[in-house]
């Protein structure tokens, strides 16, 4: 009887020591706790997640508004807005370098940003439309530039200099300012030429020729010319 009393007692868990019950009591507490955590983290998720649909509510009912900047967020609530816009059927984009200062921008699907746009925001600039249309302007121009001089060829200029390459036939100086030099010859032969012009008018050489037309007919000799 003492040998099967003593076996049964043996077999029995022994009660726990005091040091361990305060360990288990420390980690019922600690579990309490983090349970609370993740149920105020789940809340406070909610509460956002309501704030950032009346946000973006207002903002489509708001029809003066385009776009709309909102505060740097974190990760998970920067993913929460991106969640909230999608469902809402708008554009939103996340800005900024540092995760601590990125922000994220909404537009309404009508009014979507170019490229230009969004890289003004990435370099961390304001965007200014009127600047953007002026720098396209002269883009364009730039561009129509470049095609007309691609169609017009290459300009092939002369690798040396024709003057340069004859100078000993026309000398250094230039053919057609050596030109204004040259006079002409006042004489052909023996003659003058002041002397081969004829300086009679028009009417003294019709009747000159009138008078020796009726000599030719009276048949009298011609007078000899000077």
């Amino acid at each position: 009887m003492a040998d099967l009393l003593g076996s049964i007692l043996s077999s029995m868990e022994k009660p726990p020591s005091l040091g361990d019950q305060e360990t288990r009591r420390k980690a019922r507490e600690q579990a309490a706790r983090l349970k609370k955590l993740q149920e105020q983290d789940k809340q406070q998720k909610v509460e956002f997640r309501k704030r950032m649909e009346k946000e973006v509510s207002d903002f489509i009912q708001d029809s003066g508004q385009i776009k709309k900047k909102f505060q740097p967020m974190n990760k998970i609530e920067r993913s929460i807005l991106h969640d909230v816009v999608e469902v809402a059927g708008l554009t939103s984009f996340s800005f900024g370098e540092d995760d601590e200062c990125r922000y994220v921008m909404i537009f309404k699907k009508e009014f979507a940003p170019s490229d230009d746009e969004l890289d003004s925001y990435r370099r961390g600039e304001e965007w200014d439309p009127q600047k953007a249309e002026e720098k396209r302007k002269l883009k364009e121009l730039a561009q129509r530039q470049e095609e007309e001089e691609a169609q017009q060829g290459p300009v092939v200029s002369p690798t040396s200099n024709y003057k340069d390459k004859y100078s000993h036939l026309i000398g250094q100086g230039a053919a057609k300012e050596a030109a204004h030099l040259l006079q002409a010859n006042k004489s052909y032969g023996c003659v003058p030429v002041a002397n081969k012009r004829d300086t009679r008018s028009i009417e003294e050489a019709m009747n000159e020729i009138r008078a020796k037309k009726r000599l030719r007919q009276s048949g009298e000799k011609l007078p000899p010319t000077s």
